[in-house]
């Protein structure tokens, strides 16, 4: 059996706060420090520079659209409100049917095992992403179950958002990124995963959103009240062979 070392910090994330569920993924406004401001849909850094993906880019489906500025230019990062829904047409050969447990369970368990990282934590993510539909469109424009966006999506391969299997490779794939930026901090892995890794950078923690913080919460509560259930089962198999 393998062990995922991830799973060592579930007990220490219990007794993190828990707050109530709101909207998971906000977009950004940067300022810099020539005052001109950009609102984004994430940032990724690139050395010692840092890219904007423009909120136009979800628009106009550009997913290079976006504007590289050095890092330390950046004085301020906030949260703003989504931008009003853009309908999105979903590709005819797309099934409107959920998975099956099965399903999931076996894609979560092959993208767990390849990137070290427990399949309930993926599991969580997905829940608080998606709640399990993969053909979801958030408002800033995020796909499919665990909500890439579409520059995220090229740049880890995924050529169909909307495909389960593709959007949990990439998704686990960034998840994997994070928790190697952060040292295995799941809880600043996530808030990256939901506010982007600027402005984890740029708070030394969990950015003071109040979408991000209740995110991260509802990511853990979900985590632990799954690991919680397997040693329940674990316990109650043992007591009743």
């Amino acid at each position: 059996m393998q062990s995922f070392h991830r799973i060592r910090f579930a007990s220490a994330l219990l007794t993190l706060a828990v707050l109530p569920s709101l909207c998971a993924r906000a977009a950004e406004r940067v300022t810099l420090r020539s005052g001109s401001q950009f609102d984004c849909s994430r940032q990724e850094a690139a050395g010692d520079h840092v890219r904007l993906f423009l909120l136009t880019a979800v628009t106009t489906g550009d997913a290079a659209n976006y504007v590289e500025v050095p890092a330390t230019s950046v004085v301020s990062v906030e949260s703003i409100p989504d931008p009003p829904a853009v309908p999105a047409a979903e590709p005819a050969f797309h099934s409107a049917a959920p998975l099956t447990q099965a399903e999931m369970t076996q894609m979560l368990a092959r993208a767990g095992e390849q990137h070290n990282i427990d399949a309930d934590l993926l599991a969580s993510v997905i829940k608080a992403e998606s709640n399990g539909n993969a053909l979801a469109v958030s408002r800033a424009g995020a796909r499919g179950l665990m909500q890439l966006m579409p520059g995220t999506a090229s740049t880890l391969g995924v050529q169909d958002s909307f495909a389960p299997e593709q959007n949990i490779r990439g998704g686990t794939a960034y998840l994997d990124q994070l928790l190697t930026r952060y040292k295995d901090n799941i809880a600043l892995a996530l808030a990256a995963y939901n506010a982007g890794p600027i402005a984890v950078d740029r708070y030394h923690g969990i950015p003071p959103y109040r979408e991000t913080r209740a995110y991260v919460a509802r990511v853990i509560r979900e985590f632990n009240r799954r690991k919680l259930a397997t040693l329940a089962s674990a316990r109650a198999s043992s007591t009743h062979p």
